[in-house]
């Protein structure tokens, strides 16, 4: 494993588990420290230990959402590793199910509060207390259902779309400093996503190119990627990263 990240201290939203938890663990396994952030104070516990003590990172509990919960963990960031030079908005939250004509929309402002104005308010805080001066990298982990339309699901994929464009106007905005990049991930094995593929995961992962659901050691990979010098001329992108799912007209 490389040393991209040696000295740089990253915050990865909603990581305790999953995606986020993978991401974490390639960071830290190339170098990074870690700050790692999520509701329940548990989980992360059992996070910070499997990433290697309070050495390599630090567990933040709160809402994603919560500005309070935001300023804390940038300030024990800071105070701990002295620095913020990356940044992954990885929270996300689908609590509806069903037509989008039919949506309750305070579902729909929950959903869009948490999924992009939450990522934007950590953006915010982590360019105002380091990055603005010092550059760095952000990731926010979108969906395919971002780049496609996906039944069932549309204000979560709605969401997804707009924090793609988020990601682009901010490249343009915080250039040359800071690069700003997005994944598109289709379903992934992860708690998040039992419900699309519990008890059927062949038949659904039959609609895939490379036949099989991703992992998250797949996307974590990814984003370290984008976070890293290696893709120092990549910014404002979105890589989808779906096994070839959507080569075939689909998001699941």
């Amino acid at each position: 494993m490389s040393t991209r990240f040696e000295g740089k201290t990253a915050i990865v939203t909603g990581a305790s588990r999953g995606i986020g938890l993978a991401i974490a663990e390639r960071l830290v396994a190339e170098g990074a420290r870690v700050v790692v952030t999520g509701r329940g104070k548990e989980a992360l516990d059992e996070a910070v230990a499997a990433l290697g003590g309070p050495e390599r990172a630090l567990g933040v509990a709160g809402k994603t959402d919560d500005p309070e919960h935001q300023a804390d963990a940038v300030r024990q960031a800071i105070e701990a590793f002295g620095s913020i030079d990356l940044l992954v908005n990885n929270t996300g939250i689908n609590p509806s199910y069903g037509p989008m004509i039919d949506l309750d929309l305070g579902v729909a402002r929950k959903i869009v509060d948490v999924n992009v104005l939450a990522a934007l308010a950590w953006t915010q805080r982590v360019h105002g207390a380091w990055m603005g001066e010092h550059g760095g990298a952000v990731v926010n982990v979108s969906s395919v259902t971002g780049v496609r339309p996906a039944p069932g699901i549309g204000m979560y994929g709605a969401s997804k779309a707009m924090l793609i464009s988020m990601t682009e106007l901010l490249a343009l905005e915080l250039g040359p400093g800071i690069r700003v990049n997005a994944v598109a991930p289709a379903v992934v094995k992860t708690k998040f996503a039992t419900a699309l593929y519990e008890g059927r995961e062949d038949e659904v992962a039959a609609a895939y190119p490379l036949k099989r659901l991703g992992q998250p050691d797949d996307i974590g990979s990814v984003v370290a990627f984008l976070l890293s010098d290696d893709a120092a001329w990549l910014t404002g992108q979105a890589v989808v990263v779906d096994g070839g799912l959507t080569l075939t007209g689909s998001t699941e």
